[in-house]
This record gives structure tokens, C-alpha cells and sequence, in this order.
């Protein structure tokens, strides 16, 4: 799959939704001229520029963005290897040979380098100021690279690598080259330091990880006070041209021979960068791009060159006829990528997070291009939401969308999403969508109505809107609550109220509550009344200072079923405050709700009592007859209409009862004699009232009454019961007084302490515990040896008769 990122064109191996790690461009400007007519054969990097060497033997300084800022004619044949020390001062640079500059060569006093051909040679300059050569290496071939970090020389030859110690003058490790078969000048090794102890060798298709060491003192002898440790070691698919390190991972840049298996046919020949993870005996591929560089086809290992700026992560991939920069891709390029695959939710999401690294990119842009692309794929819903994040405070975009929203015919969509807060769009704005609901959703429209505040929109002009469709449709019960809305909001509540009243709405009575409408209402009772009589007489109640108990009364009295659910629940709450009406009351209960005349006749206290017995002997309600007879004396008469007119001896005795008359008992008994199952009902219940030896001696002989057996059998068991109670009860007096009398006789045995400190007189102290000198006592009286405390004795008779006494 090839993708267009930068200027470069490169292929990833998987079409696959993961994000490149890294992006391209190629080097342009002035190295582009150069290259045209030389070729590049090595390139060093610093911070500040760049030096590239050619096939030609020149040498250009380069800025960043591969304009040339000089150039140096070395010689005629190929640089090989160009050296920088950290400042950037000084540039090492050989013809023939590879060398490397002491990284402090610029601040160092002895300034040193190294050389390397089939030698390599040590550089010091002395403190005579001349040039001091020490051979470090030689006997093993041509060195074909040697790189210097801090104290230490990595270099190498065609055996393998070779890191020396410059502080300790001593060679530390030699690391085998592995596939000897390749040939080192098609494949020669890349070295590069990760830190001032770790070293990466590659070389053919194999990659080691190199650690410099400290040596336990305890070991050293003869050894080099550091050793060397392979933490990594692996082989890769392709040969290496070059490697740098990224973070705790290798970038590596291989090259792909035309017959590599398993490689489709875009892939061969292409130089390729992958990321991987280093593993202690493998590596994991991070991801993988084939670069298209100029002349690719042409192109052999050897040709490849991998170097990065430490202080970026740039890493620069050089050949012959092109040089191309890889970057780490920032959050820009993340959003770029997110926006190619669609994915705009996340690309705002990650435009929001990071909004004050991102450059090329806009929030609200990105939200832009999502609402547009959510609008696309018609779904406007979700788009109108998205508004509300995106659109933010500006209310010029919003009147934008608004428009574009009518265009499409989703101005439904958008609506709940408009600002509505303390920043808001024209009025304008929310009568054209007002006006787009009431053609064609009166639902809808109500709901906007509901939701909206008043002040978005001039509520005259919706109310005239209204009321031309309610001309078409005047019964429509939507529409009608929606124009009381609007009265509400517009506060003319007397055209809320009288539409609320026509449509029965349950909102009527919150509407008086809250606007305090009682005034309006005084000529509506009945209306509210027949909406819902529960309700609206709780509400005359709960509000009598503001409409006046006789007001409703008077609005009432056409309707008589309404005034009595009026005036019943008055006097539910207060049985006295509507005592002048009891008396219209009493018709009113006979008339409608006989079940609750009986309870207001006994409640009442101020009803009056011929009347309502005039009417209830008129409409013939015996119960209620009877109570008022019985209320007013005629207790006889009451008895005779239950025994004549309900019939039912049970409610006689019960009355009989309640009055507990003894000639009341003796009419019932008189009344029931020749009625055999009244007697019946006498001798069920009669016999804890009044003896039934009276009344089963003037039962005619050879009556026939039914249940006669059970009924004396009952009468005998009543009878057994009470002599049991009886008996019971005599058996717990004379316990309680045996008991009392053993007490007292026990409290009177109890010596009484007399303390009298005074003359020797005689003491007399009685059961009561009063105490008498003997001589204060009055004599015995008629009966001799007797004697009476004069305390009690006064009590029981009265005040005052105790001095009498001893005045006596």
C-alpha cells in the first residue's frame, strides 16, 4: 500500500489501521544540486548542521533544511568518514581513511584523534604543542569504521569489533564478526553508541547489544579493570545498513536484495526503516516503512548510510542520489492520520487533550470537519449534539449550522441543541424553527414551547402563529395547552385559565396556586368543581381567606350534588364552622350521600333535630328516624319502629341496650310474646340484661318457638357462667381480705420505738403510730378500758370535733 506522507512516498508491508511511528521528508534546497552532479557517500550530524561527504572528494557544511553553507574540495577520491567533536568546531575528515574526533577535542588540552586504515593510530598533541602517534591496532586488515564516545574507541575490521579504554590505555573485549561469507566491503558494519557505555553493532543481518562494564577490583589482576556484556543479541530478515537508538528501542535501516523471499514485489530493492524492540534473544518489530528514495534499484548495502541528532529524534537515511529525514511523528501528525482514517472523534479528542502543543491543527476545525462529516453520512443527530462542544460561544457558527440544518430539512434535529443559556442566537433564529415545528409537529412544537424560556423568542408573534392553526383545527387539545403555555409566560393567566378549564388540564390548579389566580376563579367554581371536585374543593379550602366559604356557597347553590361535596368536607375538617348550613345540609345528605346522614346527625351539634326528622320520616329513613326519636326522648317510639318497621329483634335488643330502660325491655317483651323468633332473639341475648324467668313465664303454653332447646341451653350456660363469675369473684375477695387482715395484723404486732427524752411520763401509742402522753388522753368513756386515738377519731367525725372531744 503505497501512502503519500511528506515528500516521500513510502510503503507500509501490512494495510493495516495501525499508526506509522515515523514520518518523511526529503532533504531539498542546495543538496539537491549537489547530489545531481556528486554523490553521497557519508554523513555526520550535529544539531546546528550537517556535514556531507561525496563520492568526489568534497565536503559540504549543510543547515537543517539542506541549504549548502560551504564547501571544502579534500581530494579526488571518496570521503569515507567524516568525525565531529560536540561543539561542532572541528571537522575530521580523511580521504582514504575512516577517523573519529575525541568528542572534547575542541575543550580538551591534549587534543586527540584516531585514524584508521590498515592501522589505526592514535593523534596527541603534546605539551610541545607537535602531534604524538601512538598505534592502538594493526595486523588485521583494513578498519572500515571507528566510532569515539567519551573514554572509548569502538572500531572495525574484517574479523570483528574492537572497543578500547583510553583512560586505561587498555583494549577492553574483541566481538566476532558472525556470518564471515558476506563480504565486508559490500556489507561493512554499522556501529553506533546508544550512551557512553552501551554499543550497537550491526553487521550483515545480525544486531549485538553492547554494555561496557566495571570489573570487580577483586578480579582484575591482569584483566582490564572493564569488560563487555552482550545484553542483545538477534538476527534480522534483511541486511543492515545502519542503526540509532530511540529511546529503549533501535531504529535500523535495512537493505532488501530483488530475490528475498516472501516479498512482494513493491517491497524489493526498497531501503527499509523498522523500529524494534530489543529483546534479551530476539526483538519485536514495532513497525515497518519501505522508502523510495532516488535511484533505489541502483542502490547496493554498502550504499546506505543510518544517522540521527541526539538532541532530536531526526534520523537521516543517506544514498548516493538522495537524502531523507525520518521524524517521530508529533500530535499534529497523529491527527493527520486520525482525519485520513476518519477517525474524527478521536482526532478532537486528542486536539483537545494535547490543544497547546498542536500547531497546524484547530479544535474547532477538526470538530468542524466531524460535525460535516456526521451531516455526510446523515446522521444528523449526532452532528446537532457535536454542535454544542464544537460551536461553543460563537454564535455566528451556530446561526451558520442553523441555516445549514434548514437546507437539508433537519432543523428538528438541531433544535434541542441550541444556546439557550446567557449567550443565545437572534430571536430570529428560534421563531423560524418554532415556525418549522408548527407546520409539521405539533408534539414537537409543544416541546420546544416546554423547554425553551420565554425570552428566545418575541411570544406575540408565536401566539398569533398559533392561534391562525387553531383556526383550522380549533379542537386540537396540543395546540390549545400550548397556546395556555404561552398565555402563562406572557402573564395574561385569565387566557391560560379559561383554556386550561376547557380542556380539563391537570395543570389548572398548579396555575392558580402559582400565579395566584383566586381572584379570577371566584365565577369559575363550578367549572373547576366539575373538572375535578376532590381537588377543587381542597383547594377552596385550603384558600378560605381568598374566596370566602359563603362565596362558594353562593356559587353553588344551583348545583346542589356540588354544594354538598363542598359543605361535607367543611365539615369533615370542622364540625362547627359551617354550623348555618347544617340545617340545607340535612336535604342535601338525604338527596345525595344517605350513607353519611346518619354520621353528620350524631356529629352535628347544631343541627335541628324536627327538621331533620321531618325530612327523614318523609323520604321513610327508619334508621335515622329512629335515632333523632331516641336523641329527642321518645325512646318508646324508636323501639316501636325498629320492632314494626326494620323488624329486627337483634338492633331492638341492641337499642334496648344502649338506652338500658327497664320498661324499654318490658316493650320489647310485651312486643315480642306472640312472635315466636323475636322470643327467640330475647332468649339469645336478654339473659345478662334482664332475668328470663320473666319472659319464659308469659310465654304461652304450647308455642311453638324455634331453637327453643338451644336457646334455654344457652340461658343455662349463661346463667352457670355468671354463678362461676360470681363465685370467682367471692373466692378473690375473701383471699384479698384474708390477706389484708393478716397484714395488718402483722403491721399492728410491730413494736413502736418511743424515744422521749423528757420527764418520765406514761406513753400510750396506738396502731395508727400517733403517740399520747397517758395523761393527755380523756378517759376511757362508756366503755371501760378502751381508749381512742383522738386524731382519727376526729378525722372520721369531722373538723374540728377532736378539741371538742377533749374539751370535754
Amino acid at each position: 500500500r503505497l501512502v503519500k506522507n511528506g515528500c516521500v512516498l513510502f510503503v507500509q508491508e501490512e494495510d493495516t489501521e495501525e499508526e506509522p511511528k515515523l514520518k518523511y521528508e526529503r532533504l531539498t534546497n542546495g543538496v539537491t544540486e549537489v547530489l545531481q552532479k556528486d554523490a553521497a557517500s557519508c554523513m555526520t550530524v550535529h544539531d546546528k548542521f550537517l556535514a556531507l561527504g561525496t563520492h568526489f572528494g568534497k565536503v559540504y557544511l549543510l543547515d537543517i533544511q539542506g541549504n549548502v553553507t560551504q564547501k571544502f574540495e579534500i581530494s579526488l577520491v571518496k570521503i569515507n568518514q567524516i568525525s565531529l567533536d560536540e561543539s561542532g568546531d572541528h571537522v575530521g575528515i580523511s580521504p582514504s581513511l575512516v577517523v573519529a574526533l575525541h568528542p572534547q577535542f575542541s575543550k580538551s588540552n591534549n587534543k586527540q584523534f584516531v585514524t584508521g586504515g590498515n592501522k589505526l593510530l592514535l593523534y596527541e598533541r603534546n605539551w610541545l604543542n607537535r602531534w604524538k602517534t601512538s598505534v592502538l591496532h594493526e595486523g588485521e586488515g583494513n578498519i572500515t569504521n571507528v566510532k569515539w564516545r567519551a573514554n572509548l574507541i569502538a572500531w572495525a575490521n574484517n574479523l570483528g569489533v574492537k572497543i578500547y579504554d583510553i583512560g586505561s590505555k587498555q583494549r577492553i573485549t574483541n566481538v566476532l564478526r558472525d556470518n564471515t561469507s558476506l563480504r565486508p566491503d559490500m556489507y561493512p558494519c554499522s556501529l553506533c553508541w546508544k550512551n557512553n557505555t552501551t554499543l550497537i553493532i550491526g553487521w550483515g543481518s545480525s544486531v549485538k547489544i553492547c554494555v561496557v562494564k566495571e570489573r570487580d577490583p577483586t578480579e582484575i589482576r591482569d584483566l582490564p579493570s572493564r569488560y563487555v556484556e552482550i545484553v542483545s543479541a538477534f538476527e534480522t530478515e534483511f541486511f543492515i545498513s545502519g542503526l540509532a537508538p530511540l529511546a529503549d528501542q533501535l531504529v535500523t535501516l535495512y537493505y532488501v536484495k530483488e530475490n528475498s523471499e516472501h516479498m512482494e514485489e513493491e517491497f524489493r530493492t526498497r531501503p527499509r526503516l523498522d523500529i524494534i524492540q530489543p529483546l534479551a534473544e530476539g526483538c519485536e518489530e514495532i513497525s515497518s516503512d519501505a522508502l523510495t528514495v532516488r535511484n533505489f534499484q541502483e542502490n547496493q548495502c554498502r550504499d546506505y548510510r543510518l544517522e540521527h541528532s541526539e538532541g532530536e529524534s531526526l534520523f537521516y537515511i543517506i544514498s548516493p542520489k538522495d537524502i531523507v529525514v525520518a521524524k517521530e511523528r508529533d500530535q499534529d501528525d497523529h491527527i493527520d492520520w486520525l482525519l485520513e482514517k476518519k477517525k474524527y472523534e478521536e482526532a478532537l479528542m486528542a486536539a483537545e487533550i494535547s490543544f497547546k502543543n498542536i500547531k497546524r491543527h484547530d479544535v474547532q476545525k477538526i470538530g468542524m470537519a466531524y460535525i460535516n462529516h456526521l451531516v455526510e453520512r446523515g446522521d444528523y443527530d449526532a452532528a446537532a449534539r457535536k454542535c454544542q462542544k464544537v460551536l461553543g460561544k460563537n454564535m455566528d457558527l451556530w446561526e451558520n449550522e442553523v441555516y445549514r440544518f434548514k437546507t437539508i430539512g433537519q432543523l428538528k434535529a438541531i433544535s434541542q441543541y441550541l444556546p439557550r443559556g446567557d449567550l443565545r442566537l437572534r430571536p430570529a433564529i428560534y421563531e423560524m424553527i418554532l415556525h418549522e415545528f408548527l407546520k409539521t409537529d405539533y408534539e414537537g412544537f409543544a416541546t420546544l414551547i416546554r423547554e425553551w424560556p420565554g425570552e428566545l423568542y418575541n411570544n406575540m408573534a408565536i401566539v398569533q402563529a398559533v392561534n391562525e392553526h387553531l383556526k383550522k383545527d380549533p379542537t386540537n387539545s396540543m395546540l390549545l395547552t400550548t397556546l395556555a403555555e404561552l398565555y402563562t409566560y406572557d402573564q395574561r393567566y385569565d387566557r391560560a385559565l379559561e383554556i386550561y378549564l376547557k380542556l380539563r388540564h391537570k395543570d389548572v390548579y398548579q396555575l392558580i396556586h402559582k400565579h395566584n389566580l383566586f381572584s379570577s376563579i371566584k365565577d369559575k367554581i363550578v367549572l373547576l368543581m366539575d373538572f375535578d371536585k376532590e381537588k377543587a374543593v381542597d383547594m377552596l379550602l385550603d384558600n378560605e381567606d381568598k374566596i370566602s366559604m359563603d362565596k362558594v356557597v353562593e356559587e353553588l347553590k344551583d348545583r346542589p350534588e356540588l354544594l354538598h361535596v363542598y359543605l361535607h368536607k367543611l365539615f369533615k375538617r370542622d364540625h362547627h364552622k359551617g354550623q348555618k348550613y347544617h340545617e340545607r345540609q340535612i336535604s342535601l345528605y338525604a338527596e345525595f350521600d344517605r350513607p353519611n346522614l346518619l354520621p353528620f346527625l350524631r356529629e352535628s351539634m347544631h343541627c335541628p333535630l324536627e327538621k331533620a326528622l321531618e325530612i327523614c320520616q318523609q323520604r321513610h329513613f327508619v334508621e335515622e328516624t329512629v335515632f333523632l326519636l331516641s336523641r329527642m326522648g321518645n325512646c318508646r317510639r324508636a323501639l316501636q319502629m325498629i320492632m314494626e318497621e326494620l323488624a329486627d329483634v337483634d338492633k331492638a335488643i341492641e337499642f334496648a341496650k344502649e338506652q338500658d330502660d327497664r320498661e324499654l325491655w318490658e316493650d320489647l317483651i310485651s312486643y315480642s310474646i306472640d312472635k315466636p323468633p323475636f322470643i327467640t332473639g330475647l332468649l339469645n341475648n336478654i339473659g345478662t340484661h334482664v332475668d328470663p324467668i320473666l319472659l319464659i313465664h308469659r310465654i304461652k303454653e304450647g308455642m311453638e318457638i324455634p331453637n327453643l332447646r338451644d336457646s334455654l341451653v344457652k340461658i343455662l350456660q349463661d346463667y352457670n357462667l355468671q354463678i362461676l363469675l360470681r363465685e370467682g369473684c367471692k373466692k378473690i375477695l375473701v383471699a384479698d381480705s384474708l390477706s389484708l387482715l393478716q397484714r395488718m395484723h402483722r403491721t399492728q404486732k410491730r413494736g413502736v420505738r418511743v424515744d422521749d427524752t423528757a420527764q418520765a411520763f406514761g406513753v400510750v401509742v396506738f396502731h395508727c403510730r400517733h403517740k399520747f402522753h397517758k395523761e393527755c388522753l380523756p378517759s376511757p368513756g362508756n366503755v371501760p378500758g378502751i381508749q381512742y386515738c383522738n386524731i382519727c377519731s376526729a378525722k372520721r367525725r369531722g373538723p374540728g370535733s377532736g378539741i371538742l372531744e377533749m374539751k370535754k
